[in-house]
């Protein structure tokens, strides 16, 4: 195997308390790895195979994170990292880290926001969780991250991600290219999440095998889904005939995230949105859960608050 290194320089940070006392937490990497690391100044190399060099790296992001964010950072914290991203456990520590959900190529997916982490807390305590609240707040990414999350640790063997195809006042009839083309636009926010998570060949061989499957709604009539999980996104947009349709394609040892934004929905004036019915109808049912969002959880662009806000007095009457 090629042997690779790197170097980190981490700023920002109390190295004492990073490293421990007598480098006690940079030990216990040291014994879980072959890869050798060595610390000068501010500066961490990493040296040995590179699926190591890159999982080194990530615990130690992830270090930083919770010694900042709590002030300390103990074995125990430094274990529960090294068991999430070595051998994919659960958290049961009640650190700020517990809402980690999955280590990407990059980064990882975390709950940034009370709503967030309480939104994880109830999809993976239900088989379906409904996440309901305004754009920018997490829902459709974080119920990707979950999916992915599963596939990794093998709760599941496939994710199935489905919108449904409402033309939000452009007809697909005028778009160019053949079906697939033109729906896929519609799917694009699917692609682009699972992108950031997933290695792109490995995207790519997932999809070629069915593993990973995006796909219009409509395309769910008829199946049911075994050893899945799967997201049904943009469910505003689903009528009430849909929704039923797609709760009841789940199978066994599968669970579903319906995701939705009901200040949005572009079906017309006189279909009932599946979405609001649904929220109606299965409340208080053991295995189903809901989580609301709401301006506080947006953790898009600082301009994206203010915007939901200038909407909501515009549509109270006061606004111009």
């Amino acid at each position: 195997m090629t042997v690779v290194e790197k170097k980190i320089t981490l700023s920002n940070v109390d190295l004492a308390s990073l490293l421990g006392v007598n480098d006690a937490n940079l030990n216990l990497l040291e014994d879980r790895f072959n890869a050798s690391i060595t610390v000068r100044g501010d500066v961490v190399s990493i040296k040995g195979v590179l699926e190591e060099v890159e999982s080194i790296e990530k615990i130690l992001k992830e270090m930083v994170y919770v010694l900042n964010t709590s002030g300390k950072l103990n074995a125990n914290d430094v274990e529960t990292i090294l068991n999430l991203t070595v051998e994919g456990k659960e958290v049961v520590s009640d650190n700020d880290f517990e809402s980690i959900i999955l280590y990407t190529k990059s980064d990882v997916v975390k709950a940034k926001t009370p709503g967030q982490k309480k939104y994880i807390q109830i999809a993976q305590k239900n088989d379906i969780c409904f996440a309901i609240g305004p754009a920018g707040t997490g829902k459709t990414y974080l119920a990707v991250a979950l999916a992915v999350s599963a596939l990794k640790k093998g709760l599941v063997k496939k994710i199935i991600l489905a919108r449904p195809a409402v033309e939000a006042g452009e007809s697909l009839g005028f778009l160019p290219g053949d079906f697939q083309e033109k729906i896929d636009p519609y799917l694009r926010p699917l692609y682009d999440a699972l992108d950031e998570m997933l290695p792109t060949e490995k995207l790519r061989t997932y999809i070629e095998k069915g593993i990973v499957e995006i796909v219009p709604l409509a395309y769910m009539r008829g199946r049911t889904l075994n050893n899945a999980y799967v997201i049904l996104d943009e469910a505003q947009n689903a009528t009430a005939l849909q929704m039923k349709m797609f709760l009841t394609r789940l199978g066994a040892n599968s669970k579903a995230i319906i995701t939705g934004d009901i200040t949005q929905i572009d079906l017309p004036s006189k279909t009932k949105s599946g979405l609001i019915q649904a929220k109606e109808i299965l409340q208080g049912i053991n295995g189903v859960g809901f989580v609301y969002f709401d301006k506080e959880d947006v953790v898009r662009h600082k301009l994206v608050k203010d915007i939901i806000n200038a909407y909501e007095k515009y549509s109270n009457g006061n606004g111009d």
